[in-house]
């Protein structure tokens, strides 16, 4: 794994240098000159790049810009690091386009586990888009799949408020597929696609994902990111699986009165799938406890689904999720386990 560095101090550089080569297979390309490993990440591609903020022009914001401008690097992870604790600085870097923001003296212990996390995405993201200059083979489709859901499972081992969240969206989603009467073969690809709809917050900065208060209105905007970047994680596949799973992460958070997001879709505009997916998800992250608030009782949950049906839920997909009850209440009691697995297709 190649990581480039961008100090305009030697100190620093030495330092991360030392500390990024005690892992296994990782070289450090050190710059101290700004200007020049934006020459060279244009010329290559780099695993990761981590950057300071101050320096003489292009100073750490400028060059991240410059790089989310070039061929290729949209998701290349990049890492700002400062000795500046002010909010706006960190949402500067993030507005930029960074990855995640660490906070100066760099503690080696907390630095080396951000590494690791970005670097792990990284090698499944390039296996997945087909780095590996593999020809295409259905086994070839068959790894492309299961490296989609070992992502879709790395945003959760991120993201430990989520345990067992996309299991459960999983089988709720199967079970208002078969409650709409859709075909074996749709509500397969539902139960199996709607396990990706976050998979674009492995592009959120821990720095956001991981708050234990509520987010501030920037906060929140850069969380939105999500869908647009699931989606183009897998819009590119030939895989009917994968395309319905871009179409679910793209409006899993559009709403049926066109409030939503990203686009304001608005009734049939957003597919069935995200219709059916929005009420699963938000179902299930009402019953699940969170950092800043207890999870609520079924009772209220149910309350607050109803009072949102032809606003943010599809009428129909709600009367769906409501019919045969029970089984939503053993999804719930046993975090998905084997729940409807005799009756899936």
């Amino acid at each position: 794994m190649q990581v480039v560095l961008v100090d305009d101090s030697q100190t620093n550089l030495v330092l991360l240098k030392n500390l990024i080569e005690k892992l296994d297979g990782c070289m450090a390309i050190p710059f101290a000159v700004s200007q020049k490993a934006l020459d060279w990440c244009e010329a290559n591609d780099p695993d990761l790049i981590i950057v300071d903020y101050s320096m003489p022009a292009p100073d750490g914001v400028q060059c991240i810009k410059k790089i989310r401008q070039m061929s290729g690097k949209t998701f290349t992870p990049i890492i700002m690091i400062s000795a500046n604790y002010h909010k706006e600085t960190r949402y500067e870097a993030l507005e930029a386009g960074a990855n995640d923001f660490l906070n100066k003296p760099i503690d080696s212990v907390e630095f080396l586990a951000r590494v690791k996390n970005f670097f792990f995405l990284r090698k499944n993201y390039k296996m997945l888009i087909g780095k590996s200059g593999m020809t295409v083979t259905p086994q070839i489709s068959t790894r492309e799949k299961e490296l989609i859901m070992r992502l879709s499972k790395a945003v959760e081992y991120r993201y430990p408020q989520t345990q067992n969240h996309i299991e459960r969206v999983a089988y709720y989603s199967l079970h208002i597929a078969k409650n709409l009467r859709l075909s074996p073969e749709e509500q397969e690809l539902i139960f199996k696609a709607t396990p990706m709809h976050d998979i674009g917050k492995i592009g959120i900065p821990d720095y956001i994902l991981l708050k234990p208060d509520r987010l501030t209105e920037f906060e929140i905007t850069i969380m939105k990111q999500h869908t647009l970047t699931g989606y183009e994680l897998l819009k590119d596949s030939s895989d009917k699986l994968l395309q319905l799973a871009a179409d679910i992460a793209l409006t899993h958070h559009e709403k049926y009165d066109g409030t939503g997001y990203p686009n304001g879709l608005r009734g049939n505009e957003i597919p069935l799938a995200g219709r059916i997916t929005a009420v699963a998800d938000v179902f299930d992250n009402l019953i699940s406890a969170k950092t800043y608030r207890k999870a609520l009782d079924i009772d209220k949950a149910v309350k607050l689904l109803q009072a949102e049906i032809g606003r943010h839920f599809d009428p129909q997909c709600i009367n769906a999720f409501f019919q045969n009850w029970g089984n939503v209440l053993e999804v719930r009691k046993y975090c998905g386990g084997d729940v409807f697995h005799q009756e899936k297709t």
